[in-house]
């Protein structure tokens, strides 16, 4: 048997390839949107890939089940647990709890784990040519290494009332029932490491054991003790701000996301041709230079993605594709990069890239306004803005400062000031620029605090010891 992690660092996600040596078949669980990745992994090892399934429907990325399923003729099979109200909307099989998928000597048997969301299944895989007993369990969003799947996303980003209560008596009935009945050996791959905003303390470890999460997670003890109450407390309490796509990502997983098929490679795009589409508004351009440089000088009106492992989180933040609908212009240092920023933003759905330019001379330029943090006190500021999570804001920030987290901060600009200038600032400065140049391309006034929070605080300091 062949089990290969494929991980994304930027959305923190991990799919997995289930392969049968013996005739050559696999299974993906939890694929992602550019499958090429699994195409070649499957290519290498001599396999086809023959199903394609996933563990719940998804908050934080845009499923490649169909993709994947049109480019190979794979059968797609999903949950059809859950209740009328989380039943997928597209062709499938449906799976429920004790179902198997079979390939060659292998068994994946569904395990109905609800709590993080109520359809969640949980893979339980056993190698036949090993054993008769299951040896290893993908555990989707429900048991990371060292923490769990929070069951508040339906409330934070699904239009739920209230869910998080019900969810979290779940989740100690998953573990309880149906977790901590198999044998302390299962091995456990879980869908997300940390980062992920799917729980408040994910362990970086790729996996763990049943036995190492029973003796020594934080909920191990409330589940030893039989106390439901303590678990629900500790479990909802600190969780981080869920991100506002997240409940695009959960309708158009449910509905089933559209298939892109073989996509043709990205242009270089001529600059007099993105010059004339910024003027007439028809194009945005995208800056993914790091924030230093966009400090020196950008393209008016453009967002700032950074170039790097984030590009799809950061991008979910400034580009909304069911509001925004101007075809999107990559700055890139050539087609190789552009193509690859393009992959991470598929994956949630950011799907209308026009092409890419190399430089940005040529294009309307403005310089970003910054104030220096000794210049905070005295400024006439509408409000002071952190764009930091919640629990950053908590364990410190600029007195007076209102905290709202550049993941959620496009869909809640009824709480920004209708006129006057606003200062922004996050930890360091990106998740500044990033948020900023949003808030500047709808229209508003806005100065970045120059090393943000980091700054403010050395200031602050070297004040207090002069």
């Amino acid at each position: 048997m062949l089990i290969e992690r494929i991980y994304d660092e930027d959305l923190a996600q991990a799919s997995y390839l289930i392969g049968c040596q013996a005739n050559g078949t696999a299974v993906v669980v939890d694929g992602r949107r550019d499958i090429a990745v699994y195409q070649d992994l499957a290519k290498k090892n001599g396999m086809k890939i023959v199903a394609v399934t996933e563990t719940h429907i998804h908050a934080d990325y845009l499923s490649g089940t169909r993709e994947l399923a049109a480019a190979t003729g794979a059968k797609i099979y999903v949950s059809g647990e859950g209740g009328p109200d989380w039943q997928y909307e597209f062709d499938g099989g449906r799976l429920y709890d004790g179902d198997k998928i079979t390939i060659g000597n292998i068994s994946i048997q569904a395990l109905h784990t609800p709590g993080h969301t109520p359809e969640h299944l949980s893979f339980l895989v056993t190698d036949g040519a090993f054993s008769d007993q299951p040896g290893y369990l993908l555990s989707g969003d429900f048991v990371f290494s060292g923490d769990l799947g929070r069951p508040d996303l339906l409330d934070e980003a699904a239009g739920g009332i209230d869910t998080r209560f019900e969810g979290a008596k779940q989740l100690f009935a998953s573990l309880r029932d149906k977790f901590l009945t198999l044998p302390d050996y299962v091995q456990v791959h879980p869908a997300h490491g940390a980062g992920s905003a799917c729980g408040k303390a994910l362990g970086a470890i790729p996996s763990s054991t049943v036995g190492y999460e029973r003796l020594y997670s934080w909920w191990g003890p409330y589940l030893a003790a039989n106390d439901e109450q303590g678990f629900i407390d500790e479990l909802l309490d600190g969780q981080p701000d869920a991100h506002a796509y997240f409940g695009r990502m959960k309708r158009e997983n449910r509905e089933g996301p559209v298939v892109m098929g073989e996509r043709t490679p990205l242009p270089e795009l001529a600059t007099g041709t993105v010059a004339a589409g910024l003027a007439e508004d028809t194009l945005t351009l995208i800056d993914t230079r790091p924030n230093s440089e966009v400090h020196e000088g950008t393209v008016t009106r453009s967002l700032n993605v950074p170039a790097g492992k984030s590009v799809a989180s950061y991008g979910t933040w400034v580009v909304n594709p069911e509001a925004d609908k101007n075809p999107l212009v990559l700055l890139a240092k050539d087609q190789e990069t552009a193509q690859d920023m393009w992959d991470h933003l598929v994956r949630v759905g950011i799907d209308n890239v026009a092409g890419y330019v190399t430089s940005i001379e040529g294009l309307p330029t403005t310089s970003p306004k910054l104030i220096q943090p000794e210049e905070l006190g005295g400024f006439d500021a509408a409000m002071v803005l952190d764009v930091r999570n919640k629990t950053e804001h908590a364990a410190g920030h600029i007195p007076g400062s209102h905290q709202l987290s550049g993941g959620r901060l496009m869909w809640h600009l009824d709480e920004l000031p209708a006129e006057g200038t606003i200062v922004t600032y996050c930890q360091s400065g990106v998740r500044n620029s990033v948020a900023a140049s949003a808030l500047r391309r709808a229209g508003y006034d806005v100065v970045e605090l120059d090393g943000s929070y980091a700054a403010w605080t050395a200031q602050q300091n070297s004040v207090a010891t002069a």
